[in-house]
């Protein structure tokens, strides 16, 4: 009897330790989780819900200012929010033209550059609902991703701030 009551015993000490290791490897798991779910909360902490507008430079004078309907020139840097390059107008030297408000290029441009004076520069932080949406624009745009141009207006309706008509050569 006394032998039966020590195997008992031990089987409930054998039977506790296997109870507190399924828990503790529980706990891990869940420690593991959370820290994954923080790091993704963390990388979207530069996601923005709207548009920003954020204005680096204004020359002195704003003789010439995109309206809707003008065919714009404009150089842009994207990234998206951990400081990935997607596309450049700078890298290739030439500047981007298009008509503002035309729907020709994503909503947060046609809305974040209008009344920009020729020869401004603007930060524009777009949310993923004003640009290419949960679809992205694969492969180097995922979906759901905000935005951020750096924009430099060039030229409006074919007039530059230093030369007042561009030539085109």
């Amino acid at each position: 009897m006394e032998i039966q009551k020590k195997r008992k015993k031990t089987f409930n000490i054998f039977e506790r330790e296997r109870e507190m290791r399924s828990t503790m490897a529980k706990l891990v798991l869940a420690f593991i989780v959370l820290s994954a779910l923080l790091l993704v909360s963390a990388k979207k902490s530069d996601d923005v819900t709207e548009l920003q507008i954020g204005v680096k430079y204004k020359p002195e004078t704003c003789d010439i200012q995109a309206h809707k309907g003008d065919k714009i020139k404009v150089h842009y840097r994207g990234k998206l929010t951990d400081g990935t390059v997607f596309d450049s107008s700078y890298e290739r030297g030439t500047p981007f033209e298009f008509t503002l408000g035309g729907g020709q290029v994503i909503k947060g441009w046609d809305q974040g550059l209008l009344g920009m004076c020729v020869g401004e520069k603007r930060k524009l932080k777009i949310p993923s609902k004003m640009g290419y949406g949960d679809r992205g624009s694969p492969p180097k745009i995922p979906g759901g991703a905000t935005l951020i141009f750096d924009t430099e207006l060039i030229a409006v309706n074919g007039k530059s701030a230093d030369k007042g008509a561009d030539s085109e050569l």
